[in-house]
């Protein structure tokens, strides 16, 4: 073989062994990044899938914790990571509310990509049984009321919770108080004690507290009512049309990474929050499993972005 033929060669190899290293991922374990902390919501849910999706790739899937910064210390690790497909970002609602809300050393929309969306939540609109409120259209009388001066719970400040509960404060013309929380059980203290009025509460955490007479549901996020609480409207049928807010999870990964991973990897969480197992599990959390692949994920992420920004300019939301 003479000196040209081994160059041309060399270099036809060289070339193909990206697909190669495609054509055999995973063949290594991966970091499913989380950013929050060990024992919450999204934590809980993305430990449900992991393992039986490290089951169909055929690799363990190491679940990493990284809170902190609204979520945004694990999503600028992941957006900055080789992109090989052994770094994926594990995200929740507060992802297409960041970009709003702080000033980002990356690009949500450039340097991630949205593979699959994992599960969806609604959330149940609760008040503190005190509240003279049996419905929302009579929890909004008392908001405008002058004097009443009703105050709500979050956790924290971009959440769904903040977010839904503003929205509707939008849509009905009232001002309520925004009393945020470093989480979503010391919110749930605090309007089971009276000291807050009403939260939009997660449905899985808030449920327990509705069935046993320590908080009222007065509606549910969701645009379709809740088969546990099948008497309580949505807000959409309270005089609020179109109004939907639901908690999400989702995978993510760098933007870069080949096309032939970022559909393995799509279609193994199909397969994953679809198996029997596994939607009991998210059942059990509270949770509904989804099967929105890339191309759906990535339209719904964009509305998303575009929504959360209209109400935050629009109710003029800031960082405290």
């Amino acid at each position: 073989m003479n000196r040209i033929s081994r160059l041309a060669q060399s270099l036809l190899l060289t070339a193909l062994l990206p697909l190669g290293a495609q054509a055999a991922w995973p063949d290594q374990p991966i970091r499913l990044v989380v950013p929050y902390a060990a024992g919450g919501g999204a934590d809980n849910v993305a430990r449900a899938v992991a393992g039986k999706l490290g089951e169909r790739l055929g690799q363990s899937i190491v679940v990493e914790n990284r809170p902190g910064a609204g979520g945004t210390i694990a999503e600028g690790m992941v957006a900055r990571a080789a992109p090989d497909g052994y770094t994926v970002l594990y995200d929740t609602f507060t992802y297409a509310v960041n970009s709003s809300l702080r000033k980002l050393s990356f690009d949500p929309a450039q340097d991630l990509s949205p593979i699959a969306m994992v599960a969806t939540a609604p959330m149940i609109f609760v008040v503190n049984p005190a509240v003279k409120a049996q419905n929302i259209g009579e929890f909004l009388t008392l908001a405008k009321t002058p004097g009443n001066n009703v105050s709500y719970a979050s956790f924290g400040v971009g959440s769904s919770a903040h977010l839904a509960t503003e929205m509707l404060a939008r849509d009905a013309g009232v001002s309520m108080l925004h009393i945020p929380y470093k989480g979503g059980a010391p919110a749930l203290v605090d309007v089971v004690g009276g000291q807050v009025n009403a939260y939009f509460a997660n449905a899985s955490s808030g449920l327990p507290y509705v069935r046993n007479g320590q908080l009222r549901a007065l509606a549910v996020s969701s645009a379709t009512r809740l088969g546990t609480l099948p008497d309580v409207p949505t807000v959409a049928e309270s005089g609020f049309p179109g109004f939907e807010v639901l908690d999400w999870h989702g995978i993510f990964l760098p933007a870069k990474t080949p096309d032939a991973i970022k559909q393995k990897l799509a279609d193994a969480v199909r397969a994953t929050v679809t198996d029997p197992e596994v939607v009991e599990r998210l059942k059990g959390l509270g949770i509904a499993a989804s099967t929105m692949e890339p191309a759906g994920f990535g339209g719904f992420i964009e509305g998303q972005m575009a929504r959360w920004s209209a109400l935050i300019k629009d109710r003029q939301i800031a960082l405290e």
